[in-house]
């Protein structure tokens, strides 16, 4: 009896330390995926948009996992479909 009176605190905070985790860690992170899955479901030719590297351009042609940039040089660069991590507003 003693003994269950002893672990019913631990039993306890382990609960809410997992509680406190899911909202600071992982309810956060599941949203952040959301916006990144809307975003590059949205993404279509002529979108202006920025990649993870902090490159600017406008898309030129998208397949399944890339995307081809557009740059301000006339350059064309091709990059995986993931690294766009913005659209750029007009």
């Amino acid at each position: 009896m003693e003994e269950l009176a002893q672990t019913a605190p631990l039993i306890g905070f382990f609960v809410l330390m997992f509680v406190a985790m899911y909202f600071l860690m992982i309810r956060p992170q599941r949203k952040r995926q959301k916006e990144q899955q809307e975003l590059l479901s949205e993404l279509r030719r002529g979108s202006k948009v920025i990649t993870a590297g902090g490159i600017h351009g406008q898309v030129e042609n998208l397949a399944d996992d890339t995307v081809v940039l557009k740059l301000e040089s006339g350059a064309t660069m091709k990059v995986n479909k993931a690294s766009v991590t913005a659209r750029q507003m007009k």
